[in-house]
């Protein structure tokens, strides 16, 4: 495929995380990279917690980011696939990112053809069965009753109780090193998807950038994250290249 266009992969900028001064440096170097790669991208792949906090009520959007959300409209309206994947600090995104900016959002593992090549695509919070605390977390955020109880508190306050939970997490579980054949994103892969003929399996969550060779035909990623190692993945129709920004 050669002078045909990349794609890109990046995830968890936790844009907002831990304050406004320090989440604007970060967006305007992404928006940045976004600028760079404008003319080669053919898409680009957001695998999940872009945002350290997303909650859409049906005529109200957390204030911010418009530097992003911007730039991905401006790459939408020139024809630039963007497709978002639901990562567990943004699961309650709706339809306002599809209908303003004209991005596709994913809130299921996708297996799709890339190139010659098969990807499979998550943000990869669940790739942990055993962090039953976790997955308690996620099926609470996700039970439609709560989340319309949550949609009757005022924005003001749902917003501040929202982030100040965000941010107590964050802090909290930090980032772990990567554990290798320990690691349960490398468990995951072997125990469910090393019989599907996968070339790349490119996870987000994590926040450490790994490029692990599971056997000869198939790779791991980690993206990494756009808080301390500003990594994304580039892909050219054959080579799948960690970069760093």
């Amino acid at each position: 495929m050669k002078g045909a266009k990349k794609i890109f992969f990046l995830s968890d900028a936790h844009l907002g995380f831990p304050n406004r001064i320090e989440s604007l440096e970060r967006e305007k170097k992404l928006v940045l990279l976004l600028d760079q790669i404008s003319d080669e991208a053919e898409a680009i792949y957001f695998l999940g917690d872009m945002f350290d906090f997303w909650y859409e009520y049906r005529s109200v959007v957390p204030k911010g980011y418009v530097r992003f959300l911007g730039k991905l409209a401006e790459l939408a309206d020139r024809g630039v696939d963007i497709h978002y994947f639901i990562g567990n600090h943004d699961i309650w995104a709706y339809k306002y990112l599809e209908e303003e900016i004209g991005l596709e959002i994913h809130r299921e593992a996708l297996i799709t053809e890339i190139g010659t090549k098969q990807f499979f695509l998550v943000h990869g919070d669940e790739s942990n069965r055993s962090d039953r605390k976790f997955l308690f977390l996620k099926n609470l955020f996700t039970n439609k009753s709560l989340q319309w109880l949550f949609s009757r508190l005022h924005p003001n306050f749902a917003f501040w109780l929202a982030s100040a939970w965000s941010k107590h997490s964050r802090m909290v579980h930090g980032t772990k090193p990567f554990e290798k054949e320990k690691e349960p994103m490398v468990v995951f892969s072997r125990e469910n998807l090393l019989e599907e003929g996968l070339d790349f399996i490119v996870f987000g969550h994590r926040h450490c950038p790994v490029d692990y060779e599971l056997n000869k035909q198939t790779r791991m990623i980690i993206l990494g994250d756009w808080i301390t190692h500003f990594t994304y993945g580039e892909f050219d129709g054959e080579e799948f290249r960690l970069k760093k920004f």
